[in-house]
């Protein structure tokens, strides 16, 4: 049975690499401070649909037995309205989670994907720089070569008050499609709202738009960032379509996917400047080149399913992974196909000597070890 258009099982080796991403986030949220939270993935559609942007066209609906109208979430971030409430002030928060869209497939675009958010209610300046950095480290350390990109929707907005353009937030969301579509589909666009010379306008240097009030926003978000040592570049066309963002909006990219990988800025929320950064985990497995730990032991057992039992407890206690087989050639055709790097040979010969053979799958040499120093070798 295939899976629905548009979503996907993981299993075994993109599974693990899933699940290393995972836990590299994690431990970088919790090193910044962020404190988890779950939420529902189902929603009443009224607090769903809650706002203006055209996203929410594309959420998936649901009715219960008692007729009542949901929807399956296709972000984290509207659901911190309810979580945020009351919170301590700064309230830094991280979530993991799954989000659907009701929307065409493409080859990097699916209707179910894993969102990775952290944001600051109650945030300054120095938080965006800050989430910046963490954002940096975590793709650092997988290995993943990015540019970070920033702007500010105040000034994106100056520059639209000077330029006599009325229709304010469907000139952003057109400016935001530059990534997706060519600059000439872009600007046919915006000659709907007559505001196709932006486009000339964003090529200036960054020294133009020194000019504008909302520029020194700019300035100080690219001051703090350069304090965390974080590099950024101004982009004056960087919109970010959604229509609650208020301030410094960023976005990163790689070279070798044409979309973003993640992106960001500042909005309010129940009346509190705030600001996230949010990332889908699957467009970071796609380009990651980590190497994720497989099985590490796999333990065959000649007779001896006493002694292979208490050797694989010994191995898990020291988190070192195995499990047990005891057909020989069935194991090692297994430990093959699925990679295992050690397997281990328990039969009498080896609990009367008080040695273990350990084999180098990928070498085929083998050596007779005592357990405290196999478990040496492997750890």
């Amino acid at each position: 049975m295939e899976t629905v258009k548009g979503f996907r099982d993981f299993s075994e080796e993109e599974a693990l690499k899933r699940q290393a991403i995972k836990e590299i986030i994690i431990k970088k949220f919790k090193s910044y401070g962020f404190l988890p939270a779950e939420t529902p993935v189902i929603e009443y559609e009224k607090f769903v649909k809650a706002g203006e942007d055209e996203i929410i066209s594309d959420i998936f609906k649901l009715q219960d037995k008692g007729k009542r109208k949901l929807a399956l979430r296709y972000e984290l971030t509207f659901q911190l309205k309810r979580l945020a409430k009351n919170k301590k002030l700064p309230y830094r928060r991280y979530q993991i989670g799954e989000v659907f869209r009701d929307e065409p497939v493409s080859k990097a675009r699916f209707r179910e994907f894993t969102q990775c958010d952290v944001d600051v209610i109650g945030s300054t300046t120095k938080d965006e720089a800050e989430i910046l950095k963490l954002f940096s480290e975590i793709l650092k350390e997988l290995e993943i070569d990015t540019e970070i990109y920033i702007n500010n929707r105040k000034l994106i907005n100056e520059i639209l008050e000077k330029e006599g353009i009325k229709k304010k937030e469907q000139v952003i969301k057109e400016i935001d499609k530059l990534d997706k579509l060519s600059e000439q589909e872009v600007r046919k666009n915006l000659k709907k709202y007559k505001a196709e010379n932006l486009l000339t306008l964003f090529k200036k240097p960054e020294s133009f738009f020194k000019k504008y009030k909302a520029y020194k926003e700019i300035q100080e978000l690219e001051r703090y960032c350069k304090n965390y040592g974080v590099k950024v570049k101004f982009l004056s066309s960087l919109a970010r379509g959604l229509a609650y963002y208020n301030g410094s909006v960023f976005e990163i990219k790689v070279k070798k996917i044409k979309e973003s990988i993640g992106g960001g800025g500042s909005y309010i929320i129940n009346g509190i400047q705030s600001t996230g950064i949010s990332f889908g985990l699957e467009r970071l497995s796609t380009i990651t080149k980590i190497k994720v730990e497989n099985i590490k032991c796999l333990i065959i057992s000649i007779k001896q399913e006493k002694e292979a039992i208490k050797i694989a407890e010994q191995l898990r206690k020291r988190n070192i992974s195995c499990f047990i087989m005891d057909k020989i050639s069935k194991a090692l055709d297994y430990a093959n196909k699925q990679k295992i790097p050690f397997v281990i040979f328990i039969g009498a010969e080896e609990i009367k000597k008080g040695k273990i053979k350990l084999r180098n799958m990928k070498t085929g040499k083998e050596k007779l070890l005592r357990i405290p120093e196999i478990i040496k070798f492997l750890k």
